[in-house]
């Protein structure tokens, strides 16, 4: 326990300190990057929670990143730049999606479970293409960034550190819930379904509610997604996204709180290494290749992924 509490402090100051660093050697590439890492681990935290804890694969975790996009992408289209508005939006749009999918869908297991999933994110894809209004397949840009009384996201540093805060909030709360009476049942219900209703508990609720949670989160995952790229596009919800959501949790490790953003790291900067920095120009056009072999020995050799390096525990 000592000893995670330890690291996750050594990686939060790691984290903050990186700003004003890159900053200084000239490198706000960095900035951008590790922002985007980040942005994706709060989308990989979301996906935890009922994929790790609740034992759901769900194949359509990006719905709800293209969802919140979305919501701030149409609210700036029309002139609303008020940050509260559009990431209340966002997060309220993709908790009434989740709602709607989930109540459907967790009534379901295993295999239908996931083609379920999988289908409402090709329907929101597609709805996403139909727009021809907000720039249909081709997406569009967003206007400015969303505008807060007293936080300057047009600032990369500030943006950077709001990330930062809400990575850490979103981890926060995830432990708080899984911890909690409802995290209890949520995974003895993944563990044994059977006993979890002899003793008195419907999974049905309770997996619903972390279905709607996750969705939310996923949701303002989005919000920061589209102002990181200024740019909104259907492709934030297709299936593929979702893959890599999901391939970032099975790496970092399931059921821990380290494992999505050592994970969402681990992917990232792999992708970014691969695809960019590589001399070989078949590595960078086809350096997804090279992911699947990267995940089958996590697999085989660190049983609950990267994170299973610290400790035998939850991380």
């Amino acid at each position: 326990m000592k000893t995670r509490a330890i690291l996750w402090g050594a990686f939060v100051l790691l984290l903050a300190a990186l700003p004003p660093v890159a900053l200084e050697l000239g490198q706000p590439f960095y900035l951008d990057l590790v922002r985007r890492i980040m942005i994706f681990a709060i989308a990989a935290i979301s996906l935890n929670l009922i994929l790790g804890y609740g034992g759901m694969v769900s194949f359509g975790h990006a719905a709800y990143l293209g969802v919140g996009g979305y919501a701030v992408g149409i609210l700036a289209f029309h002139g609303f730049d008020n940050g509260l508005l559009q990431w209340g939006a966002a997060i309220g749009g993709s908790a009434l999606v989740a709602l709607a999918i989930g109540a459907v869908s967790i009534r379901t297991s295993g295999v239908y479970f996931i083609m379920i999933t999988l289908a409402f994110t090709q329907m929101l894809y597609y709805l996403g293409v139909s727009l021809e209004e907000y720039g249909g397949d081709d997406g569009m840009r967003l206007r400015t960034r969303s505008e807060f009384p007293l936080v300057d996201l047009k600032d990369p540093v500030t943006f950077y550190y709001v990330v930062l805060g809400l990575m850490l909030l979103s981890i926060f709360i995830v432990f708080k819930l899984v911890n909690s009476r409802f995290g209890m049942v949520l995974r003895a219900a993944k563990s044994n379904e059977a006993r979890a209703l002899a003793i008195g508990f419907s999974p049905y609720p309770y997996r619903l509610a972390a279905f709607v949670i996750a969705g939310a989160m996923g949701g303002l995952a989005g919000a920061l997604l589209v102002n990181h790229t200024s740019y909104l596009t259907p492709d934030f919800m297709h299936w593929t996204r979702s893959g890599e959501i999901m391939f970032m949790v099975i790496l970092g490790g399931m059921a821990t709180h380290a494992g999505p953003v050592a994970g969402a790291f681990a992917f990232l900067l792999v992708e970014d290494m691969l695809s960019a920095w590589v001399p070989l120009a078949f590595v960078r056009e086809h350096w997804q290749l090279f992911l699947g072999p990267l995940l089958v020995l996590s697999v085989l050799f660190f049983r609950r992924g990267l994170a299973g390096i610290f400790g035998k525990h939850d991380g």
